[in-house]
């Protein structure tokens, strides 16, 4: 069985997968054969209808739709906003990301007709692909985009923190959503999660590797204060509620979360019981940390120092 894993940083790490994603097509002996890239997801730093993380990608989207279009990867635009109003539908550079990303499932540019208003987005519109995403959590925004740019499929954010099971069941079996992200607190719920239907478990898309306190009960506002900064409003920035929250994100503290979905998990527990979609964290971080997981989740480790130093040589990394 296939493993999808679903890498964030669509924007926010541009450098890195224009290093990487070479290595992925030429040495794919470096790699574990079970595994494939599901999608690349982030936003640019100045679109309002981005949320879960407060954004820095400054990547040009055309280069960035390039990338992802030499490769044959899906692109999802991250549109998360929990606080998307009416008067917010209308914003230019939005409607511009979702008219330049926006493929029909054989790769055909819906919006090429349109190019001479995109400006910046021009030298794209001849790009084919297979078809791109959107991660929404409004549905206010979901039947907007729904309705004008019919050609994307869409996931159900993480944001929205789903952590009653029953729930859950409700949003995998909504017809609008290919996939849903549930809160990484359902991870290891396996007799529930067993007792889905196939159908239901190829929609289950597990955040693997989150880094926040399991015992968090302040989640939902941690995300609205980032839709409200994204939205460019004024509000306070959000004190996180973790004993541990001075630590910052560490791969190792991951690694001990109740909720972390290693490797070994992966092959061992989800894939036998039919699980395949599988989302790594980390817009936020930097992208040397970015590569650690990449390493982790995908490369052999034979072959881990090799994959390392391509990207040493090949990129700057922002170390310190």
């Amino acid at each position: 069985m296939k493993i999808y894993y679903h890498l964030p940083g669509l924007f926010e790490f541009y450098e890195l997968y224009k290093a990487f994603l070479p290595l992925w097509r030429e040495h794919r002996e470096y790699f574990y054969e079970w595994c494939e890239i599901g999608s690349i997801y982030g936003a640019p730093s100045d679109c309002i209808w981005g949320g879960g993380r407060v954004g820095f990608g400054d990547a040009e989207p055309r280069k960035v739709a390039g990338l992802v279009q030499e490769y044959g990867i899906s692109a999802r635009l991250t549109f998360s906003n929990s606080l998307i109003r009416e008067e917010h539908l209308a914003d230019t550079r939005c409607n511009k990301l979702c008219k330049m990303f926006e493929r029909d499932c054989s790769g055909e540019m819906r919006a090429v007709q349109e190019a001479n208003e995109m400006h910046e987005y021009s030298d794209a519109n001849e790009m084919r692909a297979i078809q791109n995403g959107v991660i929404v959590h409004s549905d206010l925004l979901l039947n907007y985009i729904k309705s004008k740019y019919p050609n994307y499929y869409f996931v159900s954010s993480t944001t929205k923190v789903i952590t009653d099971f029953e729930q859950f069941k409700a949003e995998l079996d909504r017809e609008e959503f290919r996939y849903v992200v549930p809160d990484f607190r359902l991870n290891k719920q396996f007799d529930k999660l067993n007792a889905l239907t196939n159908a239901q478990k190829q929609k289950v898309e597990f955040l693997c590797n989150e880094c926040c306190w399991f015992g968090c009960y302040d989640r939902k506002k941690c995300y609205e204060n980032v839709s409200q900064k994204s939205l460019g409003e004024n509000s306070e920035d959000h004190i996180c509620v973790s004993p541990t929250a001075q630590r910052g994100y560490r791969f190792s503290d991951a690694m001990k979360n109740p909720g972390f979905i290693g490797i070994a998990d992966i092959q061992n527990i989800y894939a036998p019981a039919g699980f395949q979609h599988f989302k790594i964290e980390g817009r936020s971080l930097g992208s040397a940390l970015i590569l650690e997981f990449l390493l982790y989740y995908m490369t052999k480790p034979e072959h881990q120092l090799k994959v390392r130093e391509e990207i040493y040589l090949d990129s700057t990394l922002d170390l310190f």
